[in-house]
């Protein structure tokens, strides 16, 4: 696989994933503490960027609606976001390698 194509692959698989998380937040959104526990942190201790953790601690103050919408986004800012996520381990692992297992072969037919 070229590089182009693996960097695009990690990035469809990482909208999916975030997808899937909206799914689980719609079910839950009471789950959205984890990630403001994470955010806050990432705030406190610095180990995320600064303008990445503020953007998230803004879309989780905010209407979960406008959290939804961004985790399904396909822009460029949302893809940015979801380089430095405050969801990292809410999609089990077994649900995950399924869900990465579809991107690639949807990606694959494309080719």
């Amino acid at each position: 696989m070229r590089a182009m194509n693996a960097h695009h692959l990690a990035e469809e698989r990482s909208l999916e994933l975030h997808r899937e998380v909206a799914r689980l937040l719609e079910r839950d959104p009471s789950s959205t503490a984890r990630a403001r526990t994470r955010v806050d942190s990432w705030l406190h201790d610095g180990s995320v960027a600064q303008p990445y953790a503020e953007a998230w601690s803004r879309l989780l103050d905010g209407p979960l609606e406008t959290l939804l919408a961004c985790l399904r986004d396909e822009g460029e800012v949302a893809r940015a976001l979801r380089q430095a996520t405050p969801f990292a381990g809410y999609v089990d692992a077994r649900r995950r390698w399924k869900l990465w297992r579809e991107v690639r072969v949807r990606i694959e037919g494309r080719s």
